[in-house]
């Protein structure tokens, strides 16, 4: 049952509840480019541990081609007395998704599908599918056959349709009961149960975080021929050099592990060794898009990196700065209205895995960035961005749980300054 219970947690991984290549800097400016204050990082990385908000803290930025700032505060396991280091390993959640991303964009630069064809035609059990259209007036569930074909773009940007977990509808209910994201099973086994569970809505009109990023794994298998993570691995880990990003840890990591932390009754209580072992250390058979990794501080930032240069790191192109750009352009029509809880993110639409922000913050109280950038973040509070503007890229590890926003609200305000506001919407 523990095992259940975690696949549960972890389906719900969501981020919200989350030299630069001219091509990808084309809409941008800076006005005045940031400058980083070390100290006042350093300041609010050690607040958020002596308020409670955090165990243990870590950041990393690099801005125009070098290390800008590295800092630390707090322990990665308080019970063992273990500070939070640099080479510390944390659990990212949906930090993995944007790493699916560009594994499937790969396979799409290699012309192994459109954009907008249906998903039918690679994954044929998305035949048939049923939209949830409420209930009848004897109060049984009415479902209703999709008006259009699931597209590759849908699952990209989050408007197929699909659940995330438990809900109020009984389009959640069938949801649950699938166990789409068991980890005993396969991801082609994955998409075949998702397949059978109705839709919350008809595909393209509304933006809902969802499995579908797990169903970008099942489509980069399906493409590539390959195990999910085998092409992770070979395509984007081993170029970039992340040596110490994996679904799947050798046991020798262990001891570099972060423990992980929930708020109960407004404190944090740390997580038993046995969690991470379930997640990162024990065989399962499933690979999912959606969430399981675990980085270090210098891994992510590797590939945060290559995406800020356009594609390219120290050598090794992973996509096209045409590619990287249009995965961090806004993917959203205006029509699409019904955006669930993406506004909290601040003034930002959504490309292909990435929020991307597209005008200057609106208020005192929204995240700091500018315009451009784009970014997602995971369950325990992990955050990275990508900022074209002021070539700058940041990570940010915690292993809070729930998803605690001031962090980054704060995070964000040391990086830039509270007052920032960034270069003008164009």
């Amino acid at each position: 049952m523990h095992g259940k219970r975690l696949a549960l947690a972890m389906m719900m991984a969501c981020a919200g509840f989350g030299a630069t290549a001219k091509p990808a800097q084309a809409a941008v400016s800076a006005t005045e480019s940031v400058k980083i204050d070390k100290a006042r990082i350093d300041a609010a990385l050690a607040a958020m541990v002596a308020d409670g908000r955090a165990a243990g803290t870590s950041a990393l930025i690099w801005q125009d081609g070098r290390e800008v700032y590295f800092g630390t505060a707090g322990m990665a396991d308080r019970a063992a007395k273990r500070p939070m280091r640099r080479d510390t390993i944390a659990q990212i959640y949906s930090m993995t998704k944007p790493v699916t991303g560009v594994a499937l964009m790969q396979l799409w630069e290699a012309g192994k599908f459109r954009l907008d064809d249906p998903l039918v035609n690679y994954l044929p059990e998305y035949a048939a599918m049923r939209v949830y259209a409420g209930k009848d007036a004897a109060g049984q569930p009415r479902y209703v056959p999709a008006e259009r074909p699931i597209s590759v773009r849908d699952i990209l940007r989050h408007t197929a349709g699909f659940a995330y977990g438990a809900g109020p509808t009984p389009a959640h209910h069938a949801y649950v009961a699938a166990e789409p994201l068991a980890l005993t099973i396969s991801l082609a086994e994955a998409s075949k149960r998702l397949a059978n569970v109705p839709m919350l809505y008809q595909p393209g009109t509304q933006w809902e975080y969802s499995i579908a990023v797990d169903v970008q794994a099942a489509l980069v298998e399906k493409l590539s021929g390959q195990p999910f993570a085998e092409y992770v691995r070979t395509h984007i880990f081993e170029p970039l050099g992340m040596t110490e990003t994996a679904w799947r840890q050798p046991d020798a990591w262990l001891p570099r592990f972060a423990a992980m932390n929930v708020k109960k009754d407004g404190k944090l209580v740390q997580q038993p060794a046995a969690e991470a072992q379930t997640l990162n250390f024990k065989d399962h058979a499933l690979t999912p898009g959606g969430f399981g990794l675990a980085s270090t501080l210098d891994d992510y930032s590797r590939f945060a990196r290559m995406l800020l240069n356009g594609g390219t790191l120290d050598g090794a192109r992973i996509l096209k700065p045409s590619t990287v750009k249009l995965m961090a352009t806004d993917q959203l029509d205006p029509a699409i209205t019904e955006r669930a809880w993406l506004p909290g993110k601040g003034a930002v639409g959504f490309g292909f895995d990435f929020a991307v922000r597209k005008s200057p913050p609106q208020t005192a109280g929204e995240n700091r960035g500018a315009v451009g950038e784009f970014f997602w973040d995971g369950m325990a509070s992990t955050l990275f961005w990508v900022d074209p503007a002021n070539k700058l890229t940041a990570v940010f590890f915690v292993q809070t749980i729930p998803y605690d926003g001031t962090l980054h609200r704060d995070f964000r305000a040391a990086v830039y300054g509270p007052d920032y506001k960034g270069p003008a919407d164009d």
